[in-house]
């Protein structure tokens, strides 16, 4: 059973916006503050732009591979199911508790307008959300449409009325903590941007995802970090050292200075927004992660149920939604770091994926989004990350330690005798050493997520690909001996005898040339008989040579046909006359790596599809 596609452009941009502007806006900006002064504006400029290379590589990977379970799917189709494992849990681990972290938030704010406790709030959203993210993630996106415009209404208010009233002066001395706290504080503010890994682990079920997912982590990012930038500087122009360090409601605070009382209600009650919507996106995108590990072998079978009436993966949005109420006795600063540090492994992992999918040459790679530059951003993702990671400190580091111990003791006793994938790293390493160590299941499978992610429906000329015959020449050889060994090949399928075939294509190349372009001939007949038609695709790297007057010949389709198929021999030429029109269609021809490979390239070729299956 299928996850339904029911979130548009506007929903996903919403669930990543939703995601990131909660606590790193609302509450750690006081936190921050005192680590590194009036300068933790450059921190989160730092730890945007460092997002950003994370950003442009997960919107590649997930543009080519929109399956639930975002980042732990790719990792384990790049580096393995051990890496896969780890991402998957430590990821599943860091939303948890950042949507944890969101309810735990609200205290301060709840306190602001109600007097009621905040773990009953916090337990009773938290089932809300569970309930709403069950009955289907449309109801979830429309909600999160709304919680977030009221949101960035309620913060485009609070920048406009508070730009003037900044006061210098608070900004001297800019950085008295020196560059070390600044960087220290962008690795610790890093979990503000978190929200983008919540795009990709609901890929599935989003419409148009080649197109749709990289556009909205584009966007969400841009108008999130300039919200960030914007607002904090206000918040510290406004208010100065001495009441922002450390305090846990520093936009309220903000806003009381300069829009009075019903200032400081209205940006709690956006705070409140802010963590609401942050924990429905919590529950939305984390439970995909277990999902996706169950449904590949790594933990048990149930929680990869999806339920019959909602479509949804119910029991892993139940066992996420018991998680994140555990994580609620969980002290704050604990929360901070191990989420930060989960979600800086997760961007370094993206990154390393990239690289391995680019350099591995996989055929089927085919993401609708190339990031730009490659591989500089990358590089400069993974190096930066690493430093960010080491200047958080030894907590950091061992609570990374310890989790990435976990994981991987659950793969090493459950999943590894359960699971048995090939992988990118595989074919890289196989390309390397030129040893055998793969075979055609990764491709296969990306070939899989390419028609599903593209809406391919197979027609006929899809399903003649699929079974015809496929010929890789390894030598140079005239036209007339290639036809001998087509009539061959094809004479047994169509029950028509080699000779008769032999003559047929003799016959219709001496009429006119079937080299329609430099390197690509179409050789195709009409034979007697009833129902026939068949395809055969002939490569040859050296070259077939049709006459002295037109260029030697690499790709060759041969089309056979009886009377009665003449409609569908005209379309298959016209899907042929399609696919070859691409540009990079020699470069691929040319470049694949077996029969199989081949076939793919004209299974995969873009082209008009009859509205039938016909």
């Amino acid at each position: 059973m299928k996850l339904k596609k029911e979130l548009n452009l506007l929903n996903v941009f919403c669930v990543a916006s939703g995601a990131m502007i909660s606590s790193g806006l609302f509450i750690l900006p006081g936190l921050a503050h005192a680590q590194a002064g009036p300068a933790v504006v450059i921190s989160y400029f730092l730890a945007g732009l460092l997002a950003m290379t994370g950003m442009l590589s997960q919107a590649e990977l997930v543009s080519a591979m929109p399956k639930a379970g975002g980042t732990y799917f790719y990792v384990t189709r790049s580096m393995g199911p051990a890496v896969g494992a780890v991402d998957g849990l430590l990821t599943w681990f860091s939303l948890s508790l950042k949507s944890a972290f969101a309810l735990v938030g609200m205290a301060a704010f709840t306190a602001l307008i109600v007097n009621i406790d905040i773990r009953i709030i916090a337990l009773c959203l938290c089932l809300v959300f569970v309930l709403i993210n069950i009955r289907g993630i449309k109801g979830a996106g429309r909600m999160q449409v709304i919680l977030v415009f009221g949101l960035l209404t309620i913060l485009l208010v609070y920048l406009v009325r508070g730009l003037p009233t900044v006061n210098v002066h608070h900004f001297e001395p800019f950085a008295p903590k020196g560059l070390a706290a600044i960087f220290s504080t962008a690795g610790f503010v890093f979990i503000s941007y978190g929200g983008l890994l919540k795009i990709a682990s609901i890929a599935e079920e989003v419409k148009n995802p080649g197109r749709t997912i990289p556009l909205a982590m584009i966007l969400s990012l841009l108008i999130v970090s300039i919200f960030y930038i914007l607002i904090v500087f206000v918040t510290t122009g406004v208010l100065g050292s001495a009441q922002l360090d450390n305090s846990l409601t520093p936009i309220s605070d903000g806003a009381a200075v300069f829009m009075g009382g019903g200032g400081r209600i209205a940006l709690s009650i956006a705070a409140i927004l802010a963590f609401v919507s942050t924990a429905n996106a919590g529950i939305m995108s984390a439970s995909r992660y277990p999902f996706a590990l169950s449904r590949d072998g790594l933990l048990p079978e149930f929680l990869s149920r999806i339920s019959r009436r909602f479509k949804t993966p119910h029991i892993a949005i139940l066992f996420t939604g018991a998680f994140m109420i555990l994580a609620l006795f969980l002290k704050l600063n604990v929360l901070i770091r191990a989420a930060s540090t989960v979600l800086i492994l997760t961007y370094i992992f993206s990154c390393l994926s990239v690289i391995v999918l680019r350099e591995s040459r996989l055929q089927n790679y085919q993401p609708c989004f190339h990031a730009p530059f490659y591989p500089w951003p990358q590089i400069i993702g993974i190096i930066g990350f690493l430093f960010l990671l080491f200047q958080m400190g030894r907590e950091a580091l061992l609570i990374a330690g310890f989790l990435i111990v976990g994981a991987l003791s659950v793969y090493w006793f459950y999943g590894r005798i359960r699971m048995n994938r090939e992988y990118a790293l595989l074919h890289l390493i196989e390309r390397i050493t030129a040893k055998e160590l793969t075979t055609r299941s990764l491709e296969t499978e990306l070939k899989e997520i390419i028609r599903e992610r593209d809406d391919i429906i197979k027609d006929r000329f899809d399903r003649i690909i699929e079974e015809s015959i496929v010929m890789d020449i390894d030598r140079a050889i005239k036209s007339e001996e290639f036809f001998r060994l087509a009539a061959e090949a094809m004479s047994e399928r169509i029950k028509v005898s080699s000779e008769v075939i032999l003559g047929k294509l003799i016959e219709r190349e001496k009429e006119s040339s079937t080299v329609i372009s430099p390197g690509l001939a179409i050789p195709h007949i009409i034979i007697e008989g009833e129902q026939t038609f068949d395809i055969l695709l002939a490569r040859c790297q050296k070259g077939i040579v049709f006459s002295k007057d037109v260029p030697e010949v690499h790709t060759v389709f041969v089309l056979i046909g009886s009377k009665d198929e003449r409609n569908f021999h005209l379309r298959a030429l016209s899907a042929i006359a399609q696919i070859v029109q691409d540009p990079h269609f020699e470069k691929k021809w040319l470049g694949a790596k077996s029969e199989e490979g081949l076939r793919d390239i004209v299974l995969l070729g873009k082209r008009k599809r009859p509205t039938s299956t016909s």
